[in-house]
């Protein structure tokens, strides 16, 4: 197991260097600069500008360097924020999104694992017919209309919510219910699929057989087989929750990675936007990595070495 772990660790590197490299390039291909404002800066203020950040040297020398550093953990200053690091901005909004990004996720397993459930334990009821409209639901509605829709009706009309904003437990409930519920959606159609190709083998007929609780049968001997569809899901799922969050933490006003990445990617903030996509590559590969442990764990077919 250490041995598997360590060699997908060790093959994070050459991944990580083909994204950094693809993304340095499109973005410093893409038209405009970081310094092209609405008014066009004097030529002197504009090279003082590029030599302080380098860009007046050749695009290999910078691509080199940057790569360099990347390496070593610097991820150079903001072109945006002048007086500030890439380092520090995702180290102020990391936790916030992570945060964020983890209710959704919860509430994604959690909501969809429940409807997925029990739409396959009680097939074409109608509460399989309500699970199926809750994901149809979830699928077709986008997060910033399904915001503003929570907004007026727990916020406004209610009052039982703030509307936006960060800072106590009450502020999370509306940004993670929007932002988990298109994943829900997806992790109950996952788990009702699961279910009925469990619920018919031989292993559960022969724990009926023995006299167990349905509920013992459903729970123990089928869901840990069913959810395995699910668990594969979970890998990229993670990551678009965080990248998704985008969206809700701009619709929520919520202090996280979300704004510095607009914010960059609308001024040509390369370093910070470059920052961005890798912390983002970065924690894909890791939780891909804990989907597959976990899916050895759940699964004794599955072997790792």
């Amino acid at each position: 197991m250490v041995g598997y772990v360590a060699r997908r660790v060790a093959g994070f590197v050459p991944v990580l260097f083909v994204i950094i490299s693809l993304s340095f390039f499109i973005m410093r291909l893409a038209p405009g600069g970081p310094f092209d404002l609405d008014r066009a800066l004097p030529e002197q203020v504009r090279a003082n500008l590029e030599a302080r950040y380098r860009l007046d040297e050749p695009l290999w020398t910078q691509y080199l360097r940057y790569v360099a550093d990347v390496f070593r953990g610097d991820l150079g200053p903001s072109f945006r924020y002048p007086d500030r690091t890439v380092n520090e901005l995702l180290g102020l909004g990391f936790p916030v999104s992570l945060l964020l990004g983890a209710c959704g996720m919860a509430v994604a397993v959690c909501l969809g694992g429940a409807a997925g459930l029990l739409a396959g334990v009680h097939r074409n009821a109608p509460l399989d017919y309500l699970a199926m409209s809750f994901a149809l639901f979830g699928v077709s509605v986008p997060n910033f209309v399904l915001g503003p829709m929570l907004m007026l009706l727990f916020a406004l009309a209610l009052g039982w919510l703030p509307v936006a904003g960060w800072g106590t437990w009450r502020h999370l409930i509306l940004p993670a219910v929007t932002l988990g519920t298109f994943y829900a959606a997806y992790v109950a159609r996952l788990t009702r699929a699961g279910m009925l190709e469990v619920i018919s083998q031989d292993f559960i007929r022969t724990a009926r057989a023995k006299g167990l609780r349905e509920s013992t049968v459903v729970l123990r001997h089928a869901l840990p087989s069913a959810i395995l569809p699910v668990v594969s899901y979970l890998g990229p799922a993670s990551a678009a929750v965080l990248t998704g969050s985008v969206v809700v933490e701009t619709v929520f006003s919520i202090p996280g990675v979300g704004r510095y990445f607009v914010g960059s990617a609308l001024n040509r903030d390369y370093t910070m936007v470059l920052g961005t996509v890798i912390a983002y590559s970065a924690l894909l590969l890791l939780f891909n990595l804990l989907v597959d442990l976990l899916y050895a764990f759940l699964d004794p077919r599955v072997h790792v070495q």
